[in-house]
């Protein structure tokens, strides 16, 4: 049995789960979200939980229970509560700013660098350098936060560029501290 897999899903209060055709829809007080899954993995509410159970034991189906049990988790977490990824902008002069659906962002570059964001987003930024991006998809914010941070990754020496809040870089010592 799946470590994953055998975990029931809860169901919190205000959300609802339905499951059709192939196709599990989730919606709560911050959205709708729809998956298509395979028709080799079932799901039995029971109450408030979701038990979600596989047809036979191939690995390929093996795989897929533990990937489904998640999907539906993360789609019930992100309709009740939503997922936040923030990003850290470090360095002299590095700053990023929201105007309308743009982030616009200098970054040490000879030019600006704009990011339209997606409508199914929202990104904030202070100006303390931290740009948050929250959303109900998880996969979503976390893409995006990582197409954000790729315009200027962190460089071991100095630290500056893009990282995500909770990330530790590695820094290196310089030519001068070899001794």
């Amino acid at each position: 049995m799946s470590r994953i897999g055998k975990i029931p899903v809860k169901v919190p209060q205000g959300v609802k789960v339905t499951f059709q055709d192939d196709v599990m829809t989730v919606e709560g007080p911050k959205g709708k979200l729809t998956q298509q899954y395979h028709p080799v993995i079932t799901f039995d509410p029971q109450g408030d939980e979701i038990v979600v159970s596989r047809v036979n034991e191939e690995k390929q189906t093996r795989a897929f229970h533990g990937l489904y049990r998640n999907l539906l988790n993360n789609m019930v977490v992100g309709v009740s509560s939503g997922f936040t990824k923030v990003l850290v902008i470090t360095g002299v002069g590095f700053r990023a700013e929201v105007q309308g659906k743009l982030l616009v962002m200098n970054l040490g570059y000879s030019n600006d660098v704009y990011v339209g964001i997606p409508d199914d987003l929202t990104v904030t930024a202070d100006g303390s350098g931290k740009v948050s991006v929250s959303g109900i998809d998880k996969q979503r914010v976390g893409q995006f936060a990582s197409e954000v941070r790729k315009l200027r990754l962190p460089e071991p020496y100095k630290g500056k560029g893009i990282r995500y809040e909770d990330e530790q870089i590695r820094r290196k010592v310089g030519k001068s501290g070899v001794k």
